[in-house]
């Protein structure tokens, strides 16, 4: 009886140990997803989930040689492991010690590991940004695109992405003439109801280096922007999302029930428009009913740039062109893809920032804006005011310290500041600014927090009144509905278009700062000490990125009336958009600083593309092929030269006009020759056709503009049918030379019943730009 007991009590204190250090374990643990090499995994698994548990026990606090201590750890590393992952990255995600963590670091496939973060659970974000949820008009109208294809050409896809998954898609439609090409690392297999084509040219790339070595000879993505513009188009839901923390949510893009068709011209090796050109006709012929191209060429006339030729022909073939606006903002005449027949695409940024807390050592508590990918925080580090952190030797003696600068106001200022600070071995900079253009500096490999004049003073004054002046940071927090948005980016391209300077450029903004879509899990996003990153996910900016989020949103159009041609899912787009940001002030355009004026629509076209509203514009716009070619005959293009855009040996410019019936209006008073009081007429017509109610009466408005007359007539349209067309002419009446560089404003159209606004911009200019030449 007293040996039961016994044993008894030694196995309620085993068990009492074993409690005890588990909770004492626990207490010390954090949770980790750790990246692993699967070409590393052994064959004697018979799969990752088996590797990664064995891993884990042979880096466990209670690992140990002996069949016991060993049966224990496998128990261990069974409690430890969360997930498996099989998609979202490679790898695992545990609860580990720091000593394991340690020790995991030196196991075989261990690439990196990033500690878990609480961070808000919300959509990743611009499809919501934009309007789109399930009960929204345009997703429902439209069943989330179901149905239609959008191609690209770009860089190619990486198809294992889960963004590619074909979880609810309808199949494949029957029209669809497409392949998915084998090549290097990509067979036909790797397609399914989402990827459904896949095909690469590089033709031309290997004529012009004979003995070139084509790394990856397949449509499979190298670089990952074909991957990420793809998914930001028509990527499916894939939860859990975000990029180390950042942007949180679930993952989709704009049209997610699309299928995607890609069609790889962009080559590491360097790319040439001979393939190009080929990936577009061969995607007219597979049946694609939207094209989107973040790509262009500079400074070539129309008849030259083999994007205006090769999309020409896609018009004709009802498919709707979306591509960039190009990155060389904020200045004017920069912008490439002036093509009157597609839609140019400017980029804003969304209502989400990236920020990082900062605690006093008094308490109070800082946040600013940072991108840090590197430690998820720090504690209690000394801080130390340095002013303006223009002095290298002064920098390099401060130490394991945060550092905070004062005194940058413009982005040279800051730029030195931060690259001073970076180098100088220091933990982190914090940077008082009330320059408003900061993202290029919050994405660092070293730890930059960004503060306001205010939030400084705060931090300044605690410095100068502490003995021995803390802080604590906690990076990766990601804040949603921050105000003023949207904005235009300054990197986004202006107009007017040397190569159509009689159509307004750009057409429409959509966000393309800092978005989320997919990214090949072998492709390293960035570096910490480094090491490379990886992710299923990136985050970008561009206007690359802004012209797949118009792609989608004509997917939606194109399901939802598939009877309407590109150039009414143009002006269903451009007379909907929104041009006030989410304080009910114009959009902002933060290209020059602090100097933070109204965008222009030579910036940002009509404003921000506005989904929901699109898919009701009450009137559009229309234009055919030989619309374009009246403009051409009117911009004294030879008839050799048209025939080279149209293809038809047929050329009628018997009745040119330069006045294209497009949703808005641009006005040049540019003569600096004339006599300082000469008054000048600039006259525009105008067809539209009602697609909202059979009877309906539009009345006219216009929006002041300094200097100048607008005029309407008639100043009332009244349709008594569905599809009735009906003209107005509007007149612009002003100096020979224009005061102001720009001057804008807007013709609205508003029925009676106050459903429809049609809006449309108008410009007025003082500029000159230079034609392309068309030699």
């Amino acid at each position: 009886m007293a040996s039961h007991r016994n044993v008894l009590l030694y196995k309620l204190w085993v068990c009492f140990i074993t409690i005890l250090y588990f909770t004492e374990t626990l207490s010390q643990t954090d949770n980790y997803i750790v990246h692993m090499d699967l070409s590393v995994m052994p064959k004697s698994f018979s799969g990752q989930h088996h590797w990664y548990l064995s891993t884990l026990a042979s880096v466990s606090d209670v690992a140990d040689s002996s069949t016991a201590r060993a049966s224990e750890a496998t128990l261990t590393a069974s409690s430890k492991l969360l997930y498996s992952y099989t998609h979202v990255v490679n790898g695992f995600s545990a609860s580990l010690t720091p000593s394991e963590l340690e020790a995991l670091k030196t196991s075989p496939g261990y690439i990196s590991s990033i500690k878990d973060l609480p961070v808000k659970h919300d959509t990743t974000h611009s499809p919501k940004y934009l309007g789109l949820t399930p009960q929204s008009p345009a997703w429902k109208a439209s069943n989330y695109g179901d149905g239609i294809i959008i191609g690209l050409v770009d860089t190619g896809a990486w198809p294992e992405s889960e963004s590619y998954n074909d979880h609810g898609m309808p199949e494949i439609p029957k029209t669809w003439k497409g392949e998915c090409e084998s090549g290097t690392q990509f067979n036909s297999l790797m397609c399914n109801k989402k990827l459904i084509g896949a095909r690469f040219f590089n033709k031309g790339l290997i004529a012009k280096y004979p003995n070139i070595t084509i790394s990856m000879n397949s449509t499979r993505d190298t670089e990952g922007h074909g991957t990420h513009t793809s998914t930001t188009a028509a990527g499916n839901f894939v939860e859990g999302a975000s990029y180390f923390g950042y942007a949180k949510g679930t993952a989709s893009g704009v049209a997610p029930r699309a299928h995607v068709a890609m069609y790889k011209a962009l080559w590491d090796e360097g790319s040439y428009t001979t393939d190009l050109i080929a990936a577009i006709d061969q995607a007219i012929s597979d049946g694609v009913d939207v094209l989107s191209m973040s790509l262009g060429l500079d400074g070539l006339p129309l008849n030259e740039d083999p994007i205006a030729l090769a999309t020409f022909a896609a018009i004709e073939k009802n498919i709707f062109v979306s591509t960039s606006a190009g990155n060389e903002g904020p200045f004017r005449e920069t912008l490439h893809n002036g093509i009157p027949w597609v839609l140019t695409v400017a980029a804003g940024t969304l209502d989400r920032g990236f920020d990082a807390v900062l605690t006093l050592g008094n308490g109070i508590s800082i946040t600013g804006s940072s991108f840090y990918l590197g430690s998820s925080s720090f504690s209690d580090v000394p801080i130390v005011f340095m002013d303006d952190c223009h002095t290298m030797r002064e920098l390099i003696k401060i130490g394991p310290k945060i550092v905070v600068c004062e005194g940058a106001f413009d982005s040279n200022d800051l730029s030195d500041q931060v690259e001073n600070v970076s180098s100088a071995n220091v933990t982190a900079g914090v940077f008082i600014t009330n320059f408003t253009d900061t993202e290029e500096f919050i994405g660092n490999g070293f730890p930059v927090v960004i503060v306001s004049l205010k939030d400084g003073k705060t931090i300044i004054d605690y410095i100068k009144n502490s003995n021995s002046p803390q802080a604590s940071a906690e990076f990766r927090k990601t804040d949603l509905g921050i105000e003023p948005a949207p904005r235009l980016t300054s990197y986004s391209s202006r107009g007017p278009s040397t190569s159509c300077p009689l159509v307004m450029k750009p057409d429409i903004m959509a966000p393309g700062s800092l978005i989320l879509a997919a990214w090949p899990q072998n492709i390293a996003v960035d570096s910490n000490n480094s090491q490379p990153m990886f992710s299923n996910f990136n985050i970008l900016s561009g206007t690359s990125m802004a012209c797949p989020h118009a792609a989608g949103v004509a997917a939606l159009l194109r399901k939802a009336h598939p009877d309407w041609s590109p150039a009414a899912m143009r002006s269903a787009m451009i007379t909907t958009a929104d041009t006030m940001d989410n304080t009910m002030e114009p959009i902002k355009d933060i290209g020059f600083g602090n100097r933070i004026n109204p965008a222009t629509p030579l910036d940002m076209g009509a404003g921000q593309v506005n989904p929901n509203k699109a898919l009701d514009p009450g009137l559009i716009y229309d234009v055919n092929s030989t619309d374009y070619v009246r403009l051409l005959c009117a911009t004294n293009f030879t008839e050799k030269q048209i025939q080279v855009i149209t293809r038809s040996s047929s050329i009628d410019c018997s009745n040119p006009s330069s006045d294209l019936n497009y949703p808005s209006f641009i006005a040049y008073f540019n003569d600096k020759k004339s006599p300082s009081n000469l008054t000048i007429v600039r006259e525009f017509h105008r067809t539209v056709t009602n697609v909202g109610e059979g009877t309906c009466i539009y009345t006219a408005s216009v929006t002041p503009m300094s200097g100048l007359k607008i005029n309407v007539m008639p100043d009332k349209l009244e349709f008594k049918t569905k599809y009735e067309k009906l003209s107005y002419k509007l007149t612009i009446e002003g100096p020979a030379l224009l005061d102001e560089t720009v001057t804008f404003g807007s013709l609205n159209w508003a029925d009676a019943g106050g459903k429809h606004v049609v809006r449309s911009p108008i410009a007025a200019t003082s500029l000159s730009p230079e034609l392309s030449s068309k030699n």
